[in-house]
């Protein structure tokens, strides 16, 4: 049996010097930095995150999966937040792949949205898609309602039920949406008009995330949304999508009580932003309907001998009322301007 042995006259073989073309096609070697630069490079750019979906769910241990699955088709990641649950909704949610966060006690959609943000801008997400974990939203959407954001044309999209045909909305829902949108789109003075201001089926850019400096409470958030980013020039637009209300768990609140619900918080807000709208108007109005009625009231006293007290009652106390709520329409908008003023002055300095 032989053995192979190395010539002691061969020289030891080194490794070939790493080459490649420089600017002028010829061969040139490649510095060792140079690749390690390159290698950061794409680990940086894979580690950028774009897209992730926040899909808010209470007890909706029947669909979720299903949901998680068909959104994780479209986004980078899917954050479930349990909102306290009672059943399988969070366990079934992990197993289809989602990152979930569970609270103990049901909090509102609004608390589970927030919580849903957090965790995006913790990771680094460039744009965030939200959509109910009921079904009612189709995942497939998720490109066509992101578009806009990931383009850079906008901070917040709408999916809206209203664009098209697309969507079988009962006619309720439509007269509903009708009065909340009119006054969620008085509450953004003018900066933005939607379609359908409760939408939960929406897309933030990161700079819509860094800008969510507002507290809101259970479904009124999605109107709190829009009237938070009018006023700091975000840009808002709208998209077509489609809706099912045939899913198994539906109407967790009552459509009636919500409707009002958000109205209130609604007027509300509005109130606090347009005072001399929300407080002078109505009482212009009660003061002129007050005064016709004790004209009328004193009129016919001189011409018939009679005298009307109801409806001279109910005259006085609607002049009364609208003096009150023109007096502090005009107080609070006096401090609504000086509001205003003294934050324009700080900004400047």
């Amino acid at each position: 049996m032989s053995t192979r042995t190395r010539s002691p006259s061969s020289p030891p073989r080194t490794a070939e010097p790493v080459t490649g073309r420089d600017d002028n096609g010829e061969e040139a070697p490649l510095l060792v930095e140079s690749l390690a630069d390159r290698t950061r490079q794409q680990r940086r750019e894979r580690a950028v995150r774009t897209l992730v979906a926040v899909i808010p769910a209470y007890n909706e241990g029947l669909v979720i999966g299903s949901v998680v699955l068909q959104a994780r088709q479209y986004a980078d990641q899917v954050i479930v937040v349990d909102d306290g649950s009672a059943d399988r909704t969070a366990a079934i949610a992990r197993l289809a792949g989602a990152d979930v966060i569970r609270f103990e006690e049901n909090g509102g959609k609004a608390k589970a949205m927030m919580a849903g943000f957090a965790r995006a801008r913790e990771l680094g997400y460039e744009a965030v898609v939200m959509l109910d974990g009921d079904g009612q939203h189709d995942p497939a959407e998720i490109p066509a309602v992101a578009a806009p954001v990931l383009a850079g044309e906008a901070d917040l999209v709408i999916g809206s039920r209203f664009l098209d045909t697309k969507a079988d909305v009962p006619a309720y829902r439509r007269a509903g949406q009708v009065v909340l949108n009119g006054f969620t789109n008085l509450s953004t003075d003018g900066g933005f008009a939607t379609t359908d201001s409760q939408s939960g089926f929406r897309a933030l850019s990161r700079r819509a995330l860094e800008n969510l400096t507002f507290s809101s409470d259970g479904y009124n958030i999605e109107s709190d949304m829009i009237a938070h980013f009018a006023p700091l020039n975000l840009k808002m637009t709208e998209v077509p999508i489609s809706v099912t209300y045939d899913v198994p768990h539906k109407h967790k609140k009552n459509p009636v009580s919500h409707g009002f619900g958000v109205l209130a918080r609604i007027v509300g807000l509005s109130g606090y932003r347009r005072p001399l709208l929300s407080f002078g108007i109505p009482g212009l109005l009660l003061t002129l309907f007050g005064v016709g009625a004790e004209i009328y009231i004193f009129s016919e006293f001189y011409r018939s001998g009679q005298f009307h007290y109801i409806v001279f009652t109910g005259g006085f106390a609607a002049l009364i009322l609208g003096l009150m709520l023109v007096t502090s329409g005009l107080i609070l908008n006096s401090l609504v301007m000086i509001t205003k003023s003294t934050a324009a002055a700080g900004g400047d300095s």
